[in-house]
């Protein structure tokens, strides 16, 4: 559409470039969790390659989720200054680079740094882009749009979960983590070219927040969108400090979910590395598809109040893990789908919504980015723990599980307080 017939219906231009930059954000997101998560998956491969043990692995594991953290502390930020579109790019190259660094270790240690910078670059793929949407995207359809941004994080596990056990029984672990990760690298540079960052940036005004929740928000930061001390307002709200806690113990849970999962499936219910994809990837299958229900949910049903639905979601999914925990572990239909049921209900919960809600638009990449911190601190913590658990305790894989389902009934006992 040319320039003056956007201006003779801003309306409807608005409506196509906000859609422009969410399904551009979510094609690109879709391909992001190729240089993230491939180790969890292929680390069978890497313990029988390089001699290791599971807690090697998960000590690895967890180095990626510090650097994870770090950079979430930082890129959201530094996107707010710089420019969303620039910073997606730059974790997206980085991602690409550090795999292909990582590919070629031989030893734990040798997989400690690199791997540690491929999170910590990771960390500028999210929190930037969820930036990105909340300056085209309202209160009363923010849980529909993140919802659909967090759906796309789930087709990325679907993605990961099939091509990189795949490469890596063909090709090797090292091929899986040296060439998938490049289309990571290509999307930054699509995304950079369709998006915009913000709509004055297409000579379109910026909405108008209707919601007192996140107009309050707004209001309130206006005085605090420079430098730390943008910082120091998001972490002295106590409701937001409440959410980052509770997307600490969700990322917890799904992360303890996708690196053992796959490791329990093969080594207690028998099954090969192909066969364990293809039964396990009814997890992401579900991650997929619960944040399209829990955005309309919290939007349609509830008045765009996302409490009440990550409550529902926290119950429902802490009942589907313990079920794994009592369940034969060589049952590939009941795995199949309680594994679905997990991720679907697990991701039905709107937590990146109901940080921007809470910050509002303007301070959306900070407060998202140090959601994340939180998340990836809790994720780091699981990565060691289960590990170690699952071969400390004896029955170390119902430990494992058990110990995750209880992780949601804390959620579900927190998330009252918010109220929002």
């Amino acid at each position: 559409m040319s320039p003056d017939a956007e201006s003779l219906d801003p309306a409807g231009a608005f409506r196509r470039w906000k859609w422009r930059v969410l399904l551009a954000f979510c094609a690109f997101y879709a391909t992001s969790y190729l240089g993230r998560f491939n180790f969890s998956l292929i680390q069978t491969a890497v313990i029988e390659d390089l001699g290791i043990t599971r807690a090697d692995t998960g000590w690895i594991n967890s180095w990626m989720f510090w650097g994870f953290a770090l950079g979430g502390t930082l890129h959201g930020r530094i996107a707010e200054r710089i420019g969303y579109r620039v910073v997606l790019l730059y974790g997206a190259a980085g991602i690409g680079v550090f795999n292909f660094v990582a590919s070629y270790a031989d030893s734990a240690q040798g997989l400690l740094v690199p791997w540690a910078l491929a999170g910590f670059f990771g960390a500028a793929t999210w929190a930037p882009g969820l930036g990105l949407i909340a300056q085209w995207w309202s209160r009363r359809e923010r849980g529909r749009a993140v919802g659909l941004a967090s759906a796309s994080a789930g087709v990325a596990m679907v993605v990961v979960w099939l091509i990189a056990p795949w490469v890596a029984a063909e090709w090797g672990w090292r091929a899986a983590m040296r060439w998938p990760p490049m289309l990571i690298s290509l999307m930054g540079m699509a995304i950079y070219l369709i998006a915009r960052d913000r709509p004055g940036q297409v000579g379109l005004p910026e909405y108008a927040e209707s919601e007192a929740v996140s107009r309050e928000a707004e209001a309130a930061s206006e005085e605090s969108e420079r430098g730390l001390a943008a910082y120091v307002h998001v972490m002295t709200n106590w409701r937001f400090v409440l959410a980052c806690h509770l997307r600490g113990l969700d990322v917890l849970v799904r992360y303890g979910v996708v690196s053992w999962a796959p490791v329990y499936y093969a080594q207690a219910g028998g099954f090969g590395l192909k066969e364990m994809s293809l039964v396990t990837v009814a997890y992401p299958a579900g991650i997929m598809l619960g944040p399209l229900m829990g955005g309309y949910i919290s939007d349609r049903l509830f008045g765009s109040n996302r409490s009440r639905v990550i409550m529902m979601a926290a119950l429902l999914s802490g009942a589907a893990i313990a079920a794994i925990a009592l369940s034969p572990a060589d049952n590939a239909p009941l795995a199949s789908g309680l594994l679905f049921l997990t991720g679907f209900t697990l991701n039905m919960a709107p937590l990146p919504a109901l940080a921007i809600d809470l910050v509002g638009r303007r301070l959306a990449g900070t407060g998202t980015g140090l959601l994340s911190v939180h998340g990836y601190i809790y994720g780091a913590v699981q990565a060691w723990l289960f590990g170690w658990l699952s071969m400390a305790a004896s029955g170390g894989w119902v430990w494992v599980f058990g110990t995750i389902a209880a992780a949601r009934l804390v959620s579900a006992a927190a998330v009252w307080r918010v109220r929002a």
